[in-house]
């Protein structure tokens, strides 16, 4: 990743640790790329090419991946020391098919308590064309002991 200078260290440090944290995971393997990651906005592209089903379209799983993705680490980012965030509901609305290029999700809270965290992500196309919106609601829980 390049060294951003315009970008608050706390802000370049998370989008360090995301990207590190993301080897060998399914957001790795869609090609999920992070753009911008504080608490109140999240921002991921990721490539159509190669997530697609067998029509050639962007496969509705894999903006819902990128939904999941954007949303978790949201709700992580809210979370006490020593909690995680484990998802609990997510939907999606498919409003048009990408063909090529790249998407680009961006999450922002809809509501963030004490137990319960919820995203919403709105994925577009190349052209700002909005192609999925999603909303996942994640639970903050104690991290279980290591064992």
């Amino acid at each position: 990743m390049r060294h951003q200078p315009d970008r608050p260290r706390q802000e370049r440090d998370l989008l360090r640790e995301m990207t590190e944290a993301s080897a060998g995971t399914l957001a790795e393997r869609m090609g999920i790329e992070y753009l911008e990651i504080s608490p109140e906005r999240l921002v991921a592209r990721m490539p159509v090419e190669g997530n697609t089903q067998p029509y050639g379209l962007l496969h509705g799983g894999a903006s819902v991946v990128l939904a999941e993705t954007l949303g978790s680490i949201g709700a992580l980012l809210h979370a006490g020391e020593g909690q995680v965030a484990v998802g609990l509901d997510i939907n999606a609305t498919h409003h048009r098919a990408a063909r090529t290029g790249r998407v680009t999700g961006t999450a922002t809270p809809l509501s963030v308590g004490r137990t319960l965290v919820s995203y919403e992500v709105i994925i577009r196309d190349e052209t700002d064309r909005r192609v999925c919106t999603s909303r996942i609601t994640c639970l903050l829980r104690d991290r279980a002991p290591a064992g």
